[in-house]
């Protein structure tokens, strides 16, 4: 495919994709993504051709003037289109597949100092929503979408939705995902849910507050007398407030002044 071909595919994706779209003339003018993608064109060529200084000072100044970052060494497939486009970084090792669409903020990057392939890899027909982050070498299976702010860290399978941070599946293959257990979210603070979890029901079962639980006379005894001791305190306090005089200098509530 020559390039005036290449990017008359990007002008028509734009069309197909968004319907603010009103002529080519503004779509040529007025979409930093379509600015973007013409000179990564460019840039590209110069980094296979062993140009790399000035392929990576030309990605610069695109970067200026759209503020989104490609790396001349990635990958971009046909009719990728970035809508609005500010803010997103591609790295140098990531591959785009085709009819992607990447909205502003999104970031495909590496999450270590390793060499080699150290970015994601997205396949064809992707949809990353806008502030999202795709992390490392990791793969986002056909016609995925990743919703906006999420942190992908693993891979994901093909017609999958993926969303949070970090990011775990809520449909695949069009049916929803359920969670049922805290670890399938691979999230830090998932164990620590478990462990509150454990703990409340272990309180509840020394209180005999559990359903099936065997529950003592002393125990029952001990939870009135608590719940007494709450609702007579409460009575003193509204008594207490109903007897003093508002702006009493020797009563003055903490909220009267307010």
């Amino acid at each position: 495919m020559t390039f005036f071909e290449g990017v008359r595919e990007d002008i028509q994706a734009i069309f197909e994709r968004d319907p603010a779209a009103t002529s080519t003339l503004a779509v040529l003018l007025c979409y930093p993504g379509l600015h973007a993608r013409i000179a990564h064109r460019i840039n590209h060529w110069l980094w296979q051709k062993k140009f790399k200084l000035l392929a990576r000072w030309l990605s610069q100044v695109v970067r200026f003037f759209t503020g989104i970052e490609i790396h001349p060494g990635a990958q971009l497939g046909r009719r990728v289109f970035i809508d609005h486009g500010m803010g997103v970084v591609i790295g140098e090792t990531a591959i785009v597949g085709d009819d992607v669409t990447l909205y502003q903020g999104v970031t495909l990057g590496g999450t270590g100092k390793e060499k080699g392939k150290r970015h994601p890899t997205l396949l064809n027909g992707v949809f990353v929503g806008n502030n999202a982050n795709v992390l490392g070498n990791i793969t986002i299976g056909e016609n995925s979408r990743v919703g906006a702010g999420s942190v992908v860290l693993r891979d994901v399978p093909p017609n999958s939705t993926i969303v949070g941070v970090p990011g775990h599946i809520i449909y695949q293959e069009g049916k929803r995902v359920l969670i049922t257990d805290p670890r399938d979210v691979k999230d830090p603070l998932s164990d620590v849910i478990i462990a509150l979890a454990g703990e409340v029901r272990e309180m509840k079962e020394r209180l005999g507050l559990v359903e099936g639980a065997p529950v003592s006379q002393d125990a029952s005894e001990k939870h009135l007398r608590a719940v007494r001791t709450l609702a007579e305190e409460d009575g003193e306090r509204d008594q207490y407030r109903f007897t003093q005089k508002p702006f009493d200098p020797e009563y003055t509530e903490i909220a009267s002044g307010i």
